[in-house]
């Protein structure tokens, strides 16, 4: 709101800036609440209800795009024959059998890169990689399909579409506070939206984000010990991984989980997973 005083000295007009205006505030309040509670989905072998808007098709076709760039990126890099490949593409065939209960339809590919990253990734539709610095470290198929089950897990459950769409979330939020701050002077406009900065980014995006870590983790050892490889490699791994890493921002800044937390969650998680593992490997009983 915005008052008129008169001026004692010149006798003119000063204004003066009013507070924030927390009815417009509440307008897209209800807006992004309607907007949530509208399109929840539920994430497979966990059962947590997700915001999602995309259809899995048009998910697919956007990591069908990412995933031939990628490869024309790194074409020159790509390996097209040897151990690494077959064992790569050997995991990745297991773990989508595997998945079959909660695959949408994707075109399953796996392909090896050279690279020092000690990384994989698996876009929407199943289009996946490994770069080969991540060998050293899996040590063994294992621990290979720790990573690749986590990273498969991430596209089943649809990750990528639902960080799009708290995105668009935030927005409307973050609109709301912007037009509710308008009556206010221009320092506590800044101050306001700061604030909801800090508040978006520590309070919702990174816990979000570390979530949908601890839960690719969960449904990816799931997907290992249902595909008959051993589920007690992956504790292993991510020691192996926090050595690796060196030094990492506290996790409350971070995007993804402490390797100490993964490590302890693998761990707790174990029991369930062992009995996935012999259930499903009956000639492998642990």
């Amino acid at each position: 709101m915005v008052y008129r005083t008169m001026n004692r000295r010149t006798g003119g007009i000063r204004r003066r800036r009013g507070g924030f205006r927390w009815q417009l505030m509440l307008v897209f309040a209800v807006g992004a609440a309607i907007y949530y509670f509208a399109n929840q989905k539920t994430v497979p072998y966990t059962g947590r209800k997700q915001l999602r808007t995309m259809k899995p098709a048009a998910e697919m076709q956007l990591g069908l795009q990412s995933y031939q760039q990628i490869l024309s990126d790194n074409r020159q890099n790509l390996v097209t024959s040897g151990p690494v490949l077959d064992a790569v593409r050997e995991i990745g065939v297991r773990i989508a059998r595997a998945a079959s209960d909660s695959d949408p339809g994707f075109d399953w590919q796996f392909n090896v890169i050279e690279s020092e990253q000690a990384n994989a990734f698996a876009l929407p539709g199943g289009y996946t990689a490994v770069y080969t610095g991540l060998i050293p470290i899996a040590e063994n198929e294992d621990g290979l399909a720790v990573v690749m089950g986590h990273e498969v897990a991430h596209a089943l459950a649809h990750h990528g579409a639902e960080r799009m769409a708290q995105q668009n979330m935030q927005r409307i939020v973050g609109a709301g506070v912007s037009m509710g701050a308008g009556g206010m002077d221009i320092g506590a406009q800044r101050a306001v939206m700061g604030v909801f900065g800090g508040i978006s980014q520590y309070g919702f995006a990174l816990p979000f984000s570390r979530k949908h870590e601890s839960e690719a983790d969960y449904i990816g050892l799931v997907l290992m010990a249902r595909a008959c490889y051993d589920p007690r490699e992956a504790p292993k791994l991510w020691e192996r991984m926090g050595a690796a890493g060196g030094a990492t921002p506290p996790e409350f800044q971070s995007t993804h989980p402490s390797p100490e937390t993964r490590v302890n969650d693998f761990k707790n998680r174990m029991p369930e997973a062992i009995e996935i593992y012999n259930k499903s490997c009956p000639n492998k009983i642990r």
